[in-house]
């Protein structure tokens, strides 16, 4: 066993290596700009959101408060009309990058964490720089990888937003556990 003490360093710089491959991947290489779609009539329809007052949160429609209600026959014609969907609204103004960023950064951190007490538990000091890179990496793609999967399932996303996230996450996994290999106490 290694402890997660001894491993500050591929912590700290998995989760570095990680963050600047994220900032290449999505602001050089162009590929997520297929993941939104702008609205049709997008002056008209945000005025209609507006005039609704809507609070930051998460919107379902046609709204049902319980799987009774799934029954009612108004409620089945509404979603038979359509349209079907679910809503995010965030708070009013320029999206604030600095704080989105700083929270991006602290999940690669908190995923590095991960990666290093799974790593710790299950390889020796001395382990091989393979055997590190794939145990700190097939955790690392559980993390970075796997999660858009619900929303395609649940929410409606494209699968093609998910594939690309999927990449990203693979790509990502790879960095750190190569960072890993690399660092792991020998």
């Amino acid at each position: 066993m290694v402890s997660l003490v001894s491993l500050w360093m591929p912590i700290a710089l998995a989760a570095v290596f990680v963050f600047v491959v994220s900032a290449v991947l999505h602001m050089v290489l162009t590929y997520h700009r297929a993941d939104y779609r702008q609205l049709p009539r997008e002056d008209e329809t945000l005025s209609d959101l507006r005039r609704a007052s809507l609070v930051p949160g998460y919107y379902m429609f046609p709204f049902c408060a319980s799987s009774k209600a799934m029954s009612d026959p108004a409620l089945q014609e509404k979603f038979k009309k359509g349209p079907v969907g679910v809503l995010t609204v965030l708070p009013n103004g320029t999206p604030n990058m600095g704080a989105h960023l700083s929270k991006w950064f602290g999940f690669c951190l908190l995923v590095a964490v991960f990666a290093a007490y799974i790593s710790g538990r299950t390889l020796a000091a001395g382990a091989t720089e393979m055997a590190v890179c794939r145990v700190a990496g097939a955790t690392a793609f559980m993390a970075f990888g796997m999660g858009e999967i619900t929303d395609s399932i649940w929410k409606g996303q494209p699968w093609s937003n998910t594939l690309r996230a999927m990449v990203d996450g693979l790509i990502y996994a790879l960095v750190m556990g190569a960072t890993f290999g690399w660092l792991w106490p020998r």
